[in-house]
This record gives structure tokens, C-alpha cells and sequence, in this order.
């Protein structure tokens, strides 16, 4: 097994979320890297550990979205785990990083959210990402630069998410974590 799955395993297994459901979520993340060694990687059909990042400003005020091409929709940054991904909230560091093109950001390595959607996503089969989210912040005055990955990058007020946003429990334990 890889220091990726090893560290994951262990984060999954340390932390202890309040709500009952994420409770649940996160024993089936458990059970998936329990039976299967590839886990967190991409090459895992039937479901992958992916990592997330909700980009905060330095005031925790904003959180930092992105217009996905692939599914249409405003999301948090984060995407798949890669081979030299030791740490899975270095994972989801080195996405933010390069999705929002702000150095200096500083990650939380305690999980504040899971989900899991089903997805077709770069094996362009159908299969499930076992999303792990954390806190990001970005240090003061930070010019976020929008990727090749992204139709659209902005800032969106904690209270005013875009129309038609599901990211309402994924902000709402964020801001738990911030306060």
C-alpha cells in the first residue's frame, strides 16, 4: 500500500465527525480502502478517494469556487489523487494551489466534510468519488488566477452561494470549523 492510502486510512480512522451521516460516510471511505489497495487512485473503478479544498479568503468571510466544465456547475477545488500525493490533505493542497494559483496557502489537515457522487470522470466510465474535504485558507490580498481546469474562478460570500448550489453542507460545516 502506498503512504497515500496509509495516511488516508489513518486521517479517515482518527477523525470523528459530530453528524451521525458523515459518521456513516465515513465508514464506508473505511471499508473501501480496507478492500482495496488502489483506493486512492484514479485507476479504482468502482470508486475513488479524491480530496477537496474549501478556499477560504484570510478573513474566512468568501470561499473560492469554481465553474466545472465538466459538470456545469459551481463547486469547491479538488479533483483526483496523484502518485506522489503522500498526504491526503497535501493532496488537496497541491489542488487548490493549482486550480486557484494563489502560493501560501495554508490547509487544515482535518477533514470538515465528506460525500461521495457518482461521477464519470477521466476513466470515462462511470464510477463514484469518495470526496475528502478540508479548510484552506488563502493568505491576505490573494489574486486567485483561473486554470485551464476551470470555465469561471471567484469569490462567493459564505451567505450568498450561487443558484442552485448544493455546497450547503460542505460551507455550513466549514464555517463550524472557522468559527
Amino acid at each position: 500500500m502506498s503512504g497515500l492510502h496509509t495516511d488516508t486510512r489513518r486521517v479517515l480512522g482518527d477523525w470523528r465527525p459530530d453528524d451521525p451521516q458523515q459518521e456513516a460516510l465515513r465508514h464506508a471511505f473505511l471499508t473501501l480502502l480496507d478492500t482495496r489497495a488502489d483506493a486512492c487512485l484514479r485507476a479504482c473503478e468502482p470508486g475513488h478517494v479524491t480530496a477537496s479544498a474549501v478556499l477560504v479568503d484570510a478573513a474566512g468571510e468568501n470561499v473560492l469556487l469554481t465553474l466545472h466544465p465538466r459538470v456545469g456547475a459551481w463547486l469547491q477545488l479538488g479533483g483526483h489523487c496523484e502518485p506522489e500525493d503522500t498526504s491526503l490533505a497535501g493532496a488537496a493542497l497541491r489542488e487548490a494551489t493549482e486550480e486557484s494559483g494563489v502560493d501560501g496557502l495554508v490547509v487544515d489537515p482535518e477533514p470538515v466534510h465528506l460525500d461521495v457522487h457518482p461521477i464519470t470522470c477521466s476513466l470515462g466510465r462511470p464510477t463514484r468519488h469518495f470526496d475528502v474535504r478540508f479548510v484552506v485558507r488563502a493568505p491576505a490580498g490573494a489574486q486567485p488566477q483561473r486554470s485551464d481546469e476551470s470555465l469561471d474562478l471567484r469569490w462567493w460570500p459564505l451567505d450568498s452561494l450561487p443558484e442552485q448550489s448544493d455546497l450547503g453542507p460542505l460551507i455550513a460545516a466549514a464555517r463550524t470549523r472557522l468559527s
